[in-house]
């Protein structure tokens, strides 16, 4: 764990399945371990989210597939005796034990309570109520809430309360097959409303392009990435947009289950890393 870089190289191994396999083989090992496991999940959704690269379904631990049985046989195994076929248990590692499905009648005292045991600490009341609005207007637009959903909107809710110079207002894009991709964006920038419109090769590259049409940030787009929240079309989908500019290197996340909007939002996101970045190097020189 000394110094180690993400991308440093190739053939890294995963620290998780070594501190797992550790911690289900102690007798074997005959070594004890410091490490609250329950985090590594967060732990793992936080680089994810960071670096923009997506955890496989398939990836042992943290993969969304990692505690699914689809086989028949596995799943009667499992409710028969679980350690047939686990040999560790997916709350152990921070996946959550509980499956209820939060839908637009919850009330928020399940949306308060779901947050606790995700381990999502809001600093007041006020802040609660702010992240209880976003997931009731969630839930007019998607109608089964999962923890990822939860998750992403705090993270969202949490972004809003950081210093914005620009913020998406609306969005309208037309696309049809045979015709080029046209967007409008109306965002705000300093405070005031602008609006930026532009054809793309797709509603996304319309959509950036719109914005970027105004800003005129000459930033370089070095990674977008793409990915469903939960397992449906309805999902919300996360994006992370990361741009550079002038020797420095930002990434932005956007979630929403327009792909287009979540894309507008990241790409914004990036746009006041960026501006934030400028800003302190100025106030240094």
């Amino acid at each position: 764990m000394h110094d180690q870089r993400l991308g440093e190289r190739a053939g890294n191994c995963s620290l998780e399945e070594i501190v797992m396999a550790v911690k289900t083989r102690r007798d074997y090992f005959g070594l004890a371990l410091n490490i609250d496991t329950k985090h590594i999940v967060a732990a793992s959704r936080m680089v994810s989210q960071t670096t923009g690269f997506v955890v496989q379904p398939n990836k042992a631990v943290v993969g969304a597939n990692a505690f699914a049985h689809a086989s028949g046989i596995h799943q009667d195994g499992v409710l028969k005796a679980r350690d047939t076929y686990e040999i560790m248990r997916a709350e152990d590692v921070g996946w959550s034990a509980n499956k209820i499905v939060l839908g637009k009648l919850s009330g928020r005292n399940a949306f308060k309570a779901r947050l606790q045991e995700l381990g999502v600490q809001l600093e007041s009341e006020a802040d609660i109520n702010a992240a209880f609005a976003k997931f009731k207007e969630l839930a007019d637009r998607k109608s089964d809430i999962f923890d990822e959903d939860i998750l992403a909107l705090v993270s969202d809710e949490a972004v809003t309360h950081e210093q914005e110079t620009y913020r998406l207002v609306s969005l309208r894009q037309h696309s049809e097959t045979g015709e080029r991709p046209h967007a409008e964006v109306v965002f705000s920038a300093g405070g005031k409303e602008v609006r930026g419109a532009s054809d793309g090769n797709g509603p996304v590259d319309a959509s950036l392009k719109a914005i970027e049409s105004h800003v005129k940030s000459g930033a370089e787009m070095v990674l977008y990435s793409v990915n469903a929240i939960s397992g449906s079309t309805e999902s919300r989908g996360e994006v992370t947009v990361r741009l550079q500019n002038s020797g420095r290197v930002v990434n932005g996340v956007g979630a929403d289950p327009d792909i287009v909007v979540a894309s507008a939002k990241a790409y914004l996101s990036a746009l006041n890393k960026l501006q934030s970045k400028a800003d302190r190097v100025a106030a240094q020189g």
